[in-house]
């Protein structure tokens, strides 16, 4: 039943998580009041060389023709929407550069090079995803209203079609995300679902008229003989833009590691509380310089929901001091490379498609998602909340080894006790079927002594008659 005591699961007192809680402030004031020039030049270059590659991209397709020019256009077109989705229009419209009151670089001002309109997009994603961060039945995230990405969610029939809809969401991420914004902002208005013609469905509509207008009629029109070929370019930069985005989206929520929460949670949650849900609730992946830029920094899932407004440049620095605090407090740091990562989500999607019988773990206890409840049968060996010589803590980290150790214990000694009843079964069947054997001995035995004796008699029988 997914996690309703954060204090309980983290294995730490209300005094340990108020004082975490203020130990991340202090890293929040640490690195507003150090934002300055270096940071201001760092968008506003990558905004320059976004907007280069863009250029370039559409340039080279003039001549996309040639299947070279072509390869070359879509590569860089790809690269540029790439950035200005995952580092630009992400975290632009999280108010991360908002300090610089900059107009052109503010959060609302800006319009991101995607289907849905960014406005839309501002109020699902940072009110309803970062505030309610993987609370069941709050955070509209948890698998985008059509994957199943926890057993806390009942299961139904459609769900079996849960891998091809994964492709389905994949290849048309832009499209996944914009209808979902849509549906939130109308749920947030009181409007239904089937109302047409409000104010958010208009704005939808205006927004995807224009990029499907730009995408897909104005500047392949304007290649001229070429619109063909500079058509499949866009589709094809789009289609790798929503690959990537949905690969990294996926990373950040759904590997093994990332917890879910209840509603309950939720009541009275201290700021220290609200950290540590953002902290367990999210998951990084390990990445270079490059590879964090691509991603828009979202490699650092975690700290990312620390602190969604901080500027994502400074995500790299951020991380080495939450770590500490995570090692100081003895909680997990849920990181992996991008592959293992997405592969742990990929697992989960799959295993969710089928019903709940053909899972062996509960809730409790699955490898997506566990609550408090996964220590309760468990017997943790007694340890001092703080060591007095090394001033360890034990925390959640320490809790979850030994509950794996214990649980590893426990399902050692059921497979030692599984073998012990098969070898004694074996003896037993061995023990049957050597007396089975040896009453069929001892049948075909009288059988052979009946025969004689009828045989002996019968033959005597005859001499008597010969006799006469």
């Amino acid at each position: 039943m997914a996690i309703t005591d954060i204090q309980g699961y983290t294995h730490l007192t209300a005094a340990d998580i108020e004082t975490l809680g203020k130990e991340l402030d202090s890293i929040r004031r640490s690195v507003e009041t150090s934002r300055g020039e270096r940071d201001a030049r760092y968008i506003r270059r990558t905004i320059a060389a976004q907007r280069c590659l863009e250029v370039a991209g559409r340039a080279v397709l003039f001549g996309s023709r040639n299947r070279w020019a072509w390869l070359g256009g879509t590569a860089l077109l790809s690269v540029a929407k790439i950035i200005e989705n995952m580092e630009l229009g992400h975290n632009v419209s999280h108010g991360q550069w908002d300090w610089m009151n900059d107009p052109e670089i503010h959060s609302t001002s800006w319009e991101w090079d995607m289907t849905g309109p960014s406005a839309q997009w501002r109020r699902a994603h940072n009110y309803s995803h970062h505030t309610y961060t993987n609370v069941l039945g709050k955070d509209e995230d948890l698998g985008f209203g059509i994957l199943r990405m926890t057993r806390d969610e009942a299961w139904r029939p459609v769900h079996l079609a849960q891998p091809a809809a994964n492709l389905l969401l994949a290849a048309t991420f832009e499209w996944g995300i914009a209808l979902h914004d849509l549906g939130i902002e109308k749920e947030l208005a009181g409007i239904p679902d089937k109302k047409l013609t409000s104010p958010p469905d208009l704005e939808f509509a205006r927004k995807v008229s224009r990029q499907v207008a730009k995408d897909f009629v104005l500047y392949p029109a304007l290649t001229g003989p070429a619109w063909k070929s500079t058509l499949k370019a866009n589709a094809t930069a789009n289609l790798v833009r929503n690959l990537w985005a949905y690969a990294v989206i996926f990373c950040g929520h759904f590997p093994d590691g990332a917890e879910k929460f209840t509603i309950e949670q939720l009541d009275g949650e201290t700021q220290g509380e609200w950290y540590l849900r953002q902290m367990l609730g999210s998951a990084n992946f390990k990445a270079g310089p490059v590879m964090a830029f691509m991603s828009g920094n979202l490699c650092y899932q975690i700290e990312h929901h620390l602190f969604p407004d901080l500027p994502s440049n400074r995500y790299s620095e951020v991380a080495v001091r939450v770590r500490e605090l995570c090692d100081k407090y003895d909680l997990p740091y849920t990181t992996g490379s991008l592959g293992k990562q997405y592969l742990l989500a990929f697992r989960t999607i799959h295993k969710l498609a089928l019903p709940d019988r053909f899972l062996k773990r509960t809730s409790d206890d699955a490898p997506e998602t566990s609550s408090e409840r996964k220590f309760s049968d468990i017997s943790l060996p007694e340890r001092l909340r703080v060591d007095p010589e090394t001033g360890k803590r034990f925390g959640l980290r320490s809790a979850l080894q030994d509950a794996k150790a214990s649980l590893q214990e426990k399902a050692r000694h059921e497979k030692e006790v599984l073998r012990e009843a098969k070898v004694a079964l074996k003896a037993r069947a061995r023990q049957e079927k050597a007396a089975l054997r040896e009453a069929k001995r001892a049948l075909g035995e009288r059988a052979t002594h009946e025969r004689e004796v009828l045989q002996d008699k019968a033959a005597r029988r005859w001499g008597r008659r010969v006799a006469r």
